[in-house]
């Protein structure tokens, strides 16, 4: 057989896994090993950004004994725990940089601000008024009573409408019973909304 066959040139072999984990990968960290270092681990607090190379089982082992406050003081690691709360930026109290907030002429805004915004919280808003179904408004004109109207206003005014209205008010007189069966309705209606 000739090795510039084109039998040869068409054959192709599987590439053998560690050698290519191998040619990607540089070895692990761990002295002794020999296998490819497919996991980074950092190298410690003062080496930020550099990382070991190691395999598998040596990156397991790297984990469990890691430390990173390793060889700090107990009030160094609190402090750097406090520092964390605020990504380790500068921070001041409340009022220490007053004069630097305010203007050249000794104008603060946000003063106007905080009355503008005092005096916006101190004002009473009328409450929202829903929007009235079509029920409610029959309801409301049934009872003969303005859109706006609401609790012991409705309850008066039904009281008053069933009473002029009723059968023995009227010395048994039948024929405003349609009327009265309306009045109730509609009051019913108001009651289940909410209004009274």
């Amino acid at each position: 057989m000739k090795l510039d066959s084109k039998i040869f040139d068409s054959i192709r072999v599987k590439p053998d896994k560690d050698r290519v984990e191998e040619d990607l990968h540089p070895g692990c960290d761990h002295p002794g090993c020999t296998r490819p270092g497919t996991h980074r681990a950092p190298k410690g607090r003062d080496r930020e950004g550099q990382y070991f190379q190691f395999c598998v089982d040596h990156v397991r082992e790297y984990n469990k004994s890691y430390n990173y406050f390793a060889g700090m003081q107990d009030d160094d690691v609190r402090s750097y725990q406090k520092d964390s709360l605020t990504g380790h930026r500068p921070t001041w109290k409340m009022g220490v940089n007053k004069q630097a907030a305010d203007g050249p002429d000794g104008y603060d805004p946000r003063s106007h601000m905080r009355t503008h915004a005092s005096r916006r919280a101190n004002q009473t808003r009328p409450p929202r008024q829903r929007k009235l179904l079509a029920l409610e408004k029959r309801s409301l004109d049934v009872l003969n009573l303005p859109k706006t109207a609401r609790g012991d206003e409705i309850k008066a005014r039904y009281k008053e409408l069933v009473k002029l209205n009723h059968p023995d008010a009227n010395g048994g007189d039948r024929s405003s019973e349609d009327r009265l069966r309306e009045i109730i309705q509609a009051y019913q209606v108001l009651k289940k909304a909410g209004f009274c």
